[in-house]
């Protein structure tokens, strides 16, 4: 050995150590062939070769720690008898006698962008190799001069376990000995100006309770599922033809334990579940549960693309929350971010010394308005990583549906940017074209899992956006209807008198309703940074509030499209959402809070019920105005139609505080028109005005129909009719 190669190694310099450590031939003078092996071994007093040939002592060839044994014959499957300073011996397997463990094609897959489960391949996994147990470490760093892993198994010593390097730029190294629970970091020593850092693992599975910022070793094989039923049946539904009424939660402060802590996994899964499943919920959404360092990020800031965050618990006991929804009917959307990633120095960020996963040109490196950094979607590793992030969720963590946030920064260039800050695409544009031919591939991958789901977060008008790739679309299954929402808000914090001249706002969302396929969503974004609570956007005094909220959201679920609904709301709490705090639950003692919590449990049940309100939500079929031009007295009328154009469900919205007595609207048939929901009923906290059960139709025609009803239309109300069977209603039809 050369002394600037041992030089090198014991500074942690090597970039091949598997050229100097491990067993190698040596020949003699004539021809005579020995063996040695060398091994790194700082922590050591002295150490002893162990093999089937018997035990040999080890010199000590530097001071820092090499020693060299010598043996007649090949050592074979060797250990190392290493005594330390304090008189201890310890056998162990050294990794540098294993051979190569990654396939030449799963390194060619990942590097050419099409290994979508790069994950079973990078990352830290317990396996066996020659009968022996440990774990193998693989990580991308192809610029890298040197990566060792490090950890509390070798006293984070930052030149013990060099890397080998693989084709691609994949380092990896086996581990013997080690197990679940090791915590471990990569640090990654660059030829690029002298940079190095410990780095998380990328790939990890878990990682330690921030603020640390360590990987763990974490076996999540081990899992036994009991959602069989719910995974079979979710492999056959057709989410779009399903009702869908989405609960948004942020886990860390839906409710605090009696300490001021966040409730674990298996707590949530406790009490949470059966608070969704008393409320009546198909779907929950949580806000990123990937691993991110800063709370206030809400989890939008990823350092770990594979590891459910630590503060709730462990990867098992994710899998147990997810599970237990699954036993109890309810879906697992998850908030999933491949937009942009923060600058931490332990994460994603100039990874081994150069922008690897990010842009190297700041015009499109750095996001304006988050401080973070935006993925090179061009690059293929790249691609594999964030595709495979999103198969794992799907795949391995039964996950139903990944709502992926800030599409609108994905796909233009020009995003929050100035003139001269961008840089335009081959064609002079605007679009990404590079990142919209990622959401493409990624849907695609993600529909190839069954009955799996995509929700896009897009808010501008760009093209397509939930239509199928081989149309031409981005091939999300559905995309948030963010006009919707921005329309509704803005009209219901307006006093009523100037409603009749903002009459646009809640009818104009039908003349776009089926170009895409959208969820309505009153999300988490809308109640924070001085934007007020949901029931602090509704004017007037106490009673109007809630009868405001009421009429919002019975409006929403009638609407075309699926619901979803961010935590909070449904009870009307007054203070805008506080990550750190829990939600207000006391406020269920006085009965405005409660009541509406009522309101919203009931129209869960009968949205559920109602096939009209969720078959056809994508099409004309399902919907027919009545009439939509009342801006005088703010009304609005529709029908709702199930899939064969059998049932319907006809809906009034009075968006004043003035009671309209008998307000004529037609009707598609004679009969006895029951009134199913009324959001005036004193049980909701209204003043339980209505219609004595039901009122029969006239024998005149109105709004194009032969038939027509009068009826008391209650202030700030929805009324919800529907044609009640002949032998219900006394009278034929």
């Amino acid at each position: 050995m050369h002394p600037n190669e041992i030089d090198a190694l014991v500074s942690g310099r090597h970039g091949d150590a598997f050229r100097v450590l491990g067993p190698h031939s040596i020949t003699h003078d004539g021809g005579i062939e020995s063996w040695e092996v060398r091994a790194f071994l700082p922590q050591a007093a002295s150490a002893q070769l162990l093999t089937s040939a018997g035990v040999f002592d080890m010199k000590r060839i530097h001071p820092s720690g090499l020693y060299c044994g010598e043996c007649p014959s090949h050592p074979g499957a060797y250990r190392l008898r290493v005594t330390h300073y304090d008189g201890s011996t310890l056998d162990h397997d050294d990794p540098y006698r294993f051979p190569l463990l990654l396939s030449e094609f799963d390194l060619h897959l990942y590097s050419e962008g099409t290994n979508y489960e790069c994950h079973n391949m990078l990352g830290a996994h317990v396996v066996e190799v020659d009968g022996v147990s440990g774990v193998r470490f693989a990580v991308w760093a192809p610029t890298a001069e040197c990566v060792v892993v490090t950890g509390d198994f070798n006293g984070w010593d930052e030149r013990r376990h060099p890397m080998r390097l693989r084709t691609g730029g994949i380092w990896e190294l086996f581990i013997p000995g080690l197990a679940d629970g090791a915590i471990y970091k990569y640090f990654v020593r660059s030829h690029n100006m002298g940079y190095r850092e410990m780095k998380a693992d990328p790939c990890a599975l878990f990682a330690e309770l921030p603020p640390r910022t360590g990987s763990i070793v974490a076996n999540i094989d081990r899992y036994a599922w009991q959602d069989g039923e719910w995974m079979e049946r979710r492999g056959r539904t057709d989410w779009l033809k399903q009702p869908m009424s989405i609960y948004e939660v942020h886990l860390g402060s839906w409710l605090l334990d009696e300490h001021g802590h966040m409730l674990t996994y298996r707590q949530l899964a406790d009490k949470l579940v059966n608070y969704i499943v008393d409320m009546g919920y198909t779907h929950i959404e949580l806000l990123p549960i990937c691993e991110h360092p800063f709370g206030g990020s809400w989890g939008y800031q990823v350092t770990g693309y594979f590891a459910p965050t630590s503060r709730h618990g462990s990867p098992d006991d994710f899998m147990f929350f997810v599970d237990r929804c699954h036993q109890a009917g309810i879906g697992v959307i998850v908030d999933w971010v491949p937009a942009h990633f923060p600058r931490d120095a332990h994460g994603l960020a100039f990874f081994d010394g150069t922008h690897l996963y990010e842009h190297d040109d700041i015009r499109q490196r750095e996001h304006p308005d988050w401080g973070t950094r935006i993925f090179n979607f061009g690059r293929n590793e790249v691609r594999s990583f964030l595709i495979s992030s999103a198969i794992f969720w799907l795949k391995k963590y039964h996950i139903d549906g990944l709502r992926v946030d800030a599409v609108a920064s994905m796909l233009y260039l020009d995003y929050s940017r100035q003139p001269g800050e961008w840089i335009p695409n081959q064609y002079g544009g605007r679009e990404n074209i590079e990142a919209i031919e990622f959401i493409r591939i990624f849907n695609e991958q993600a529909h190839k899992v069954p009955g799996a789901i995509t929700i896009a977060e897009e808010s501008t008008s760009f093209p397509a956006v939930s239509h199928p790739v081989y149309a031409g679309g981005l091939g999300f299954t559905m995309k948030w209807n963010m006009g919707w929402m921005h329309d509704m808000l803005h009209y219901f914090k307006l006093d009523p008198v100037f409603r009749k001249f903002n009459h646009n706002d809640i009818t104009f969302s039908m003349l776009y309703a089926f170009t895409e396929n959208f969820v309505l969503p009153i999300s988490h974004d809308e109640v924070v940074h001085m934007k007020g609570s949901f029931i602090g956007k509704m004017p007037g005094d106490e009673w109007r509030r809630f009868a405001n909220a009421r009429l919002f959201m019975a409006y929403m679920y009638t609407h075309p499209g699926k619901k979803l609904l961010f935590m909070g709301a449904e009870i009307g709490q007054y203070e805008e959402w506080d990550e750190n705090t829990s939600l207000r639950w006391d406020l269920l003692q006085f009965d405005y809070h409660r009541k509406l919590q009522s309101l919203n449990r009931e129209l869960n049940r009968f949205y559920r019920s109602r096939p009209a309100l969720w078959q056809v939500d994508y099409n004309w079929q399902g919907f027919d105005w009545l009439d939509l031009h009342d801006v005088e007295n703010s009304i609005i009328s529709f029908l709702r139609w199930d899939e064969g154009r059998q049932n319907f469900l006809l809906v009034i919205c009075n968006f004043t505080p003035v009671p309209r007595w008998h307000y004529t609207l037609g009707v598609p048939r004679h009969g006895y028109y029951r009134e199913a929901f009324n959001t005036d009923s004193e049980m909701f906290g209204g003043s339980n005005m209505g219609n004595a059960g039901g009122v029969h139709s006239g024998p005149y025609g109105s709004h194009g129909h032969p038939a027509s009803i009068s009826i008391t239309l209650p202030p700030l109300a929805v009324l919800i009719f529907e044609l009640a069977p002949a032998e219900l209603a006394g009278a034929p039809e």
